[in-house]
């Protein structure tokens, strides 16, 4: 019998990974979540909170980044990882991360409290770098959880999505697209962002991919002459992204290099920040906005230009 027959007991630790559960139609085998996991919105309303944080919702974005900042230099956790709560669940597969100690708990400390409460599920560690490796980790669960075959169409029909994207925006020129994942200070876009830019039809600049994102300046981001700027802060929707884009507007006019450039905002959280399988939406958004003639207009709530 398999683990999804008898029932596998899954903890997501992470908002992608109860994204990627419920897109398997596992959501009934999710015992625990994290603070943050708000997609689809039952998954924090029904489920066990296994891990706590700081509510930031009324911090501007250097608060956030000066706490952020002093909490890691002090050595201090940005999550609480609620053990006995997590071994009380009696998970079989807990998701978890190594890749940013900003986003989620890494999963040696989850390994450590496990160990010291006895409890023996197993850590899948989710670290993806780029858009073929969230891909690849959504067929991970799928294959830890039971569920192989589901993981396999849904990968395919997201690839298949990509497919009409890539063939939409064909031999068409590809403008300079700066992504901005946070704004005081600014942060390039990093890992699987500067990939979706690519897949969406246009050439990233200011960008890492594969690799963290990293601090920049605005005179730095004008330099990189960009076509359009779009501003994706990571922890925001649309309507938060959309303040930050008013803010960034206004500091490429001010370095009299870009006064013209057109800034969006988009659903950062939703669709470009997470690395589940709505970054195919993000894609599909990026190119509503590179290549408005090539493809359908982004539905509501997932872009928006402020200048």
């Amino acid at each position: 019998m398999n683990a999804y027959a008898r029932g596998m007991r899954l903890v997501s630790l992470l908002p992608s990974a109860t994204e990627i559960v419920y897109a398997l139609g596992l959501g009934d085998d999710l015992a625990g979540v994290t603070f943050e996991c708000d997609e689809p919105p039952a998954a924090r309303a029904e489920k066990t909170i296994v891990v706590g944080g700081l509510d930031t919702s009324g911090m501007t974005p250097g608060d956030i980044d000066r706490y952020v900042r002093g909490q890691l230099a002090a050595g201090r956790d940005l999550y609480t990882l609620h053990a006995r709560a997590l071994a009380e669940l009696a998970p079989d597969l807990i998701l978890t991360q190594d890749l940013c100690r900003v986003c989620a708990l890494p999963s040696g400390q989850v390994s450590d409290a496990l160990d010291y409460l006895g409890c023996h599920a197993e850590v899948l560690s989710l670290d993806p770098h780029s858009l073929a490796d969230v891909l690849a980790s959504i067929l991970a669960v799928g294959r830890r959880a039971g569920a192989a075959e589901r993981a396999r169409l849904l990968v395919a029909g997201l690839r298949a999505r990509l497919d009409v994207v890539a063939a939409a925006v064909a031999g068409r020129g590809r403008p300079r697209v700066a992504v901005v994942e946070w704004v005081d200070p600014p942060f390039t876009a990093g890992h699987w962002v500067p990939d979706l830019v690519t897949a969406a039809g246009g050439e990233p600049v200011a960008a890492r991919a594969g690799r963290p994102s990293v601090e920049t300046t605005w005179a730095g981001l004008a330099g990189e002459a960009p076509d359009l700027v779009v501003v994706a802060p990571c922890g925001y929707h649309l309507d938060g992204a959309a303040e930050q884009a008013l803010a960034v507007s206004r500091e490429l006019a001010a370095s009299r290099e870009l006064p013209d450039v057109p800034v969006w905002a988009i659903d950062a959280d939703g669709i470009v920040v997470r690395p589940g399988p709505r970054l195919v939406n993000g894609v599909e958004a990026l190119a509503a906005v590179i290549h408005p003639d090539a493809v359908p207009a982004a539905p509501p709530g997932a872009v928006r230009r402020v200048s």
